[in-house]
């Protein structure tokens, strides 16, 4: 059976004034929902350029939070996931445009957000995400960025464009391509990965991505067997990098994993 701990931990940084960072999870409550449900992880990185961030970002994980706790069994995470980005995006739209319910502003105005979500059954993990808050996959002490980030400065290093270093210091590295609440219907990138006992996850915001080298991210994490721990230091590093955004980390390590094939679309246990 699937077998994961975690940890989370969210910062204002040292330059804002408010967190417009929001996370969320869904721990299966038994052994039936570990198999039928399975868990999700969840972070959303307001866009502070519009109104209400902070709003923004409550309101998309709220939505997949509560979509996928209400997952029909049998449900694939892979066809669910965008599914419930997409309402996540249309939350925020609403919201932004004074059609939203709970949490939602009483008055119109645009809000966006970016949001990444990892579900986890058997032995996968469902990754799919908006905007440029990322995952990583850590395995036999190396990483490696599951997700592409959705920014103008991404898009013209996949042209060739810009090199690795000229993109680190670009001026628009920030602005984003795609996002939740910008428009009614938004395209999410779905991947999914088979994981391995002892494999980390690392979902975080730009906060943390965006100021701290990625091999100074790895040796933290592996600095300590307390994922709590591996969390705090995370946001101290980013801090010391100045601080000039939120922090926002969720760390998973998958402990055990139930082997699983798949049979006209339907799942079966390997022996």
């Amino acid at each position: 059976m699937l077998n994961i701990e975690f940890a989370e931990i969210s910062d204002t940084g040292r330059v804002r004034d408010h967190n417009e960072d929001f996370l969320g999870h869904v721990v299966p409550e038994t052994p039936a929902k570990v198999q039928s449900q399975g868990w999700l992880f969840a972070l959303a990185d307001g866009l502070g350029g519009q109104d209400r961030g902070e709003v923004a970002s409550k309101l998309a994980i709220d939505t997949v939070v509560n979509g996928f706790k209400k997952i029909p069994k049998g449900v694939m995470h892979v066809s669910l996931l965008p599914k419930l980005v997409q309402e996540a995006n249309m939350a925020v739209y609403d919201g932004g445009q004074g059609r939203g319910g709970i949490g939602a502003p009483v008055s119109g105005g645009r809000m966006a957000t970016t949001l990444v979500a990892c579900a986890l059954r058997f032995d996968s993990a469902v990754i799919s995400h908006v905007g440029d808050s990322r995952c990583y996959l850590y395995r036999h002490g190396s990483g490696a960025q599951l997700t592409r980030d959705h920014t103008v400065v991404a898009e013209q290093m996949r042209l060739g464009i810009l090199s690795q270093a000229e993109a680190d210091v670009a001026e628009n590295r920030h602005i984003l391509t795609r996002s939740l609440g910008n428009e009614m219907f938004v395209a999410a990138d779905t991947i999914t990965v088979n994981i391995m006992p002892g494999d980390l996850l690392l979902l975080c915001s730009d906060g943390l991505h965006g100021f701290v080298p990625e091999q100074r991210i790895a040796a933290l994490l592996h600095s300590t067997s307390d994922l709590a721990t591996a969390a705090a230091r995370l946001v101290e590093a980013a801090n010391d990098a100045g601080g000039h955004d939120n922090i926002s980390a969720q760390v998973i390590r998958v402990k055990g994993v139930e082997r699983m094939g798949l049979y006209r679309g339907r799942p079966y246990r390997l022996l």
